[in-house]
């Protein structure tokens, strides 16, 4: 029980970005740079946490053969699942990150970019979710944090200018708040059975889902509204999580 309490605790709090996300995307209109910067400090936040703590664990339990084809099967997992995504909501792989930089304003672009959220965040929570099992992931925790926090109040805002309430706005992003939570505590009840070979796979593909994630969505949404800062926010996010790891 106190496992699970645990894992419900921690997937609560890397999911109240997203309320807090949509709370402030229905009132005020950020800046694009803002949101840039903050991706870029959740992408270096997150790059360290896979290094230092999902993917150093999947190499030490399974070796390099079982790590670094779960890490591949992970990535490609993600591309073939957005790209699907992509294709029924816009018809355009990729295309619902160029429409939120460039019509934020359109209908159903915020749900776009919710459904993007929900599936960078599912392999990231339930990545949270597995690291649990060799102890306290802080890492992690505030990399995913940061990286819904942007993603939420940007979607927030699209929304609200398709003309949806703000009760509607912040309700639709409080259930994938939940959706994510349960994610977190699916990731740990199912890793805690798991041998070291099994554990090593899990651990690694959750990683490479996450890295994809990162190369497909964070990252280029970073480069591209938060100049010139972001490079000094992915340094300081990968800083940030070096020290919460070491």
């Amino acid at each position: 029980m106190k496992v699970m309490l645990t894992a419900l605790w921690f997937g609560l709090a890397a999911s109240s970005a997203l309320v807090i996300g949509a709370i402030a995307g229905s009132l005020w209109n950020p800046p694009r740079w803002v949101t840039g910067v903050l991706l870029a400090f959740a992408s270096g936040a997150l790059i360290s946490a896979l290094a230092f703590e999902l993917f150093e664990e999947a190499f030490h339990l399974g070796g390099a053969l079982r790590s670094g084809l779960g890490l591949l099967a992970g990535a490609a997992a993600f591309v073939l699942a957005d790209s699907a995504l992509d294709r029924y909501v816009t018809g355009d792989p990729g295309a619902e990150q160029r429409e939120v930089a460039g019509a934020g304003s359109r209908g159903g672009v915020g749900f776009a970019l919710l459904a993007a959220v929900t599936l960078d965040g599912v392999p990231e929570n339930l990545a949270l979710g597995v690291s649990l099992v060799g102890g306290v992931s802080l890492t992690l925790l505030v990399a995913i944090f940061f990286s819904n926090l942007p993603e939420s109040l940007v979607g927030a805002v699209a929304m609200r200018e398709s003309g949806r309430s703000k009760g509607t706005v912040i309700a639709t992003w409080a259930v994938c708040a939940v959706l994510l939570t349960a994610a977190v505590v699916l990731g740990r009840f199912v890793a805690g059975g798991l041998s070291d070979a099994v554990l090593a796979v899990a651990l690694s593909f959750a990683g490479g889902a996450v890295l994809a994630s990162l190369a497909d969505t964070l990252m280029p949404e970073a480069f591209e509204h938060g100049r010139p800062l972001n490079a000094f926010a992915t340094a300081g996010g990968f800083f940030l999580s070096f020290v919460l790891a070491a």
